[in-house]
This record gives structure tokens, sequence and C-alpha cells, in this order.
């Protein structure tokens, strides 16, 4: 479970760093559009990247929010959950990536049939990452 003032801090700033981790320990890491979803930060992916074959095998990771200049920000760390066709009805796919877009983009979409024909198309996955420590200079 988010703390309120980092709910609240995640869903006002959308700008995150994922790191995963590779096989051999070294980082790996992503520039991201996220916010504050169900139990902790949530972005969407698409199925070719590194970022979601890596946390399908490891799912620990560490994503850092922050503010627009970089100050303040708030560090996760945690398991990533996976909400992919593999794992999720269609129809409950298809809302957690239009709940994701709403958390991230701070907005509605405006088309949300053309979004999901596209997230269909683009094979995409939400990512939830749910920590079990948090730290940063916006707490």
């Amino acid at each position: 479970m988010l703390p309120d003032n980092v709910r609240e801090f995640c869903t006002n700033n959308h700008r995150g760093v994922l790191t995963a981790f590779r096989r051999n320990g070294a980082a790996q890491m992503s520039i991201i559009t996220c916010g504050a979803y169900q139990d902790g930060v949530a972005f969407t992916v698409t199925e070719t990247r590194a970022k979601l074959h890596i946390l399908r095998r490891n799912p620990n990771c560490t994503l850092l929010v922050s503010a627009e200049e970089w100050r303040p920000f708030v560090v996760l760390e945690g398991q990533a959950r996976i909400i992919s066709a593999n794992n999720t009805d269609a129809d409950e796919l298809r809302l957690a990536l239009r709940d994701v877009y709403r958390a991230a983009a701070g907005e509605e979409h405006s088309n949300w049939e053309e979004y999901d024909a596209a997230m269909v198309t683009d094979r995409r996955s939400a990512i939830i990452v749910v920590p079990t420590h948090i730290y940063g200079t916006a707490l």
C-alpha cells in the first residue's frame, strides 16, 4: 500500500526511471511515464521491450518518480506485478490499461476505442511496481 503522501506525489508527478536487473546483475534503466495505481505505481510497456522480459524473469526493481525539475523525488524498491494477455482476461486487461493511462497521463484519453485498438496492436502490458521500501526527498 502506498502511503498517502507518496500516492499524492505520484499522482501529480509522472516522470520516472525504472531499474530492472539483468541475469548478470547489471542494471537496465528505462525512462517511463507513470502514475499511482492500486497499491503501487504503474506504467505500460510493449511486448518487445527488454524491461518486460527482464521483469518476467526477475520482478525485483526500483522506480524513481520525480518532479519536472528532478527534485523532489521518491524511490520505490519492490516487485513488479505484470498484467498482460498471458495472465488476464481480455476485458479486464483493457480496463486496466485504460486505468494505467489515466494514472500516468493524469487525464482521459480523447478516443478510448482508438486507444484500445493500439494497446492490442502493440501487445501492451501494465506493470505495477509495488514497493517494499520507499525513500526520497518528497517524503
